[in-house]
């Protein structure tokens, strides 16, 4: 029999199968997320190569991300009913498909259609990535949650990079062609890694109702926050807004039966989960449209020295999500998501002194950096919290729920701020009013971050993961 020591460092080992499921789930949300921003630097040329204005071509992108929104709500519903990995399959190959098809497309009406089924696609990845591994990995979320979320943080930022050298040596159709032999290559290796988990699947009927309530609502709040300067804008926010509050009252009555069951809102790890993940993802979108705002307006830089800059944010949030499994396992979920929340408030308030002051670039990276390491470590420990906080069987309505209130915390937070700098620019017109405005706007970013830090001290200390009805009795202990 071996040592107790031997035996609990043989538990904590990952099994291999494990990083196999990882690794293939977390290929299908890197693409999804890789293709929303890849075609941003070739907007203008495709323009002109497409014989579109400016303003049209441009939904080559806005259409993605926006069919990609509508498709979210039937994450859940599409899991229950055919089962994770045929799920899996039929979205990457037709993401793989209609990739090919961006690639060979003759006009810009034919690029943005193939662009809005593509996102159609891409919709349900992301949340089937973070089911998948939720359900592999069990307790040990956290260790691999911080490994996986790394590709997917480095795909935006990566997008464009990846764009500059296909566009230096080769066609903008390369921009989707690329995507071909890893499609193809991801394809395999969900037929061979992925677990099949038929047993999993249920005959549940589709709430056609809150679809047709949920999904454009999501989609009108994403294109309004969008253009909030503009009067439409407010007019479809109005409107998301109606919508939103007649799914919730729908689905408050269909209850189990809706196509997301708000009882899942009842459980107090969930919830704070969920309020910790939309405020992080607010703020994270927040500081994204500040920011560089600030460093141009302000700081005089150009566009491009400007995302030079803003690189060690990008190398802080590298940094930390590696060793945020390790730390979880240390001192639990509450208080590294705390400990994070409140690093990233302490990356944020240097920006309150510059915009006073003036701009310190020694200042500026070491505040970036900072504000990096804090972010990674809040995300982490609230999604496993909150996915162990859940029955297995009820997996895929809380991965669909939690994302779609992640989609929602960005643009919230983001018109919120967006708002308020305007107004104060507008009423304080000149250099000192351009400096106190911006002064303003971070305060507001660093109230945004209490209250982050405030959702993130209701997250239990440890959740062991529900079992499910054929494990026995479920069971939930939070410290």
């Amino acid at each position: 029999m071996p040592a107790p020591v031997e035996a609990d460092r043989g538990a904590e080992l990952l099994e291999p199968s494990i990083w196999k499921i990882g690794a293939v789930a977390v290929l299908g949300s890197f693409l999804a997320q890789l293709d929303a921003t890849v075609v941003n630097v070739s907007l203008s040329s495709l323009a002109v190569t497409l014989h579109s204005s400016l303003a049209a071509i441009q939904w080559v992108t806005s259409g993605y991300l926006l069919a990609l929104a509508l498709m979210l709500p039937l994450s859940g519903w599409m899991v229950d009913r055919i089962g994770a990995k045929a799920l899996y399959l039929w979205c990457f190959c037709a993401f793989t498909v209609f990739s090919a098809l961006c690639g060979l497309a003759w006009s810009a009406n034919s690029l943005i259609g193939f662009r809005i089924v593509q996102g159609m696609s891409a919709g349900p990845l992301a949340p089937m990535a973070q089911m998948m591994m939720a359900r592999a990995a069990g307790k040990r979320m956290a260790s691999v949650f911080g490994f996986a979320a790394m590709p997917i943080l480095l795909a935006p930022m990566l997008g464009p990079v990846i764009a500059g050298a296909i566009l230096q040596f080769a066609s903008w159709r390369w921009l989707f062609l690329v995507n071909l032999p890893v499609g193809v290559l991801a394809i395999v290796l969900a037929i061979l890694f992925l677990p099949d988990a038929r047993e999993q699947t249920k005959r549940r009927e589709l709430d056609l109702i809150g679809l047709a309530l949920l999904s454009p609502a999501l989609v009108l709040f994403l294109y309004g926050s969008d253009h909030i300067g503009d009067r439409i804008g407010m007019v479809l926010l109005l409107a998301a807004m109606l919508l939103l509050v007649a799914f919730f009252k729908w689905a408050t009555r269909r209850k189990d039966r809706a196509l997301i069951d708000l009882r899942l809102f009842k459980g107090k790890v969930f919830s704070a989960a969920v309020v910790t993940q939309f405020m992080a993802n607010g703020i994270s979108y927040a500081g994204q449209m500040l920011i560089p705002i600030f460093l141009i307006r302000v700081g005089g830089r150009s566009p491009s020295a400007t995302g030079l800059l803003l690189a060690p944010l990008g190398l802080g949030m590298m940094c930390g999500y590696p060793f945020v499994g390790t730390w979880v396992k240390w001192f639990g979920n509450r208080k590294v998501s705390a400990a994070g929340a409140s690093l990233a408030l302490a990356g944020t308030l240097p920006f309150i002194y510059m915009a006073s002051h003036g701009l310190v670039i020694v200042l500026l990276a070491c505040a970036l950096f900072v504000r990096g390491v804090g972010q990674s470590a809040v995300s982490v420990p609230s999604i496993s919290a909150a996915y162990s906080s859940v029955k297995r069987e009820d997996l895929p309505m809380a991965t669909t729920t939690l994302n779609i209130v992640m989609r929602i915390g960005g643009p919230t937070l983001t018109t919120i701020s967006a708002t308020f700098l305007g107004w104060r620019l507008g009423h304080a017109p000149g250099h000192e009013g351009t400096l106190s405005a911006f002064s303003a706007a971070f305060v507001l970013l660093c109230i945004f971050h209490g209250f982050l830090i405030a959702a993130a001290m209701r997250l239990p200390l440890s959740v062991e993961p529900q079992a499910s009805p054929d494990d026995g009795p479920a069971q939930l202990r939070a410290y």
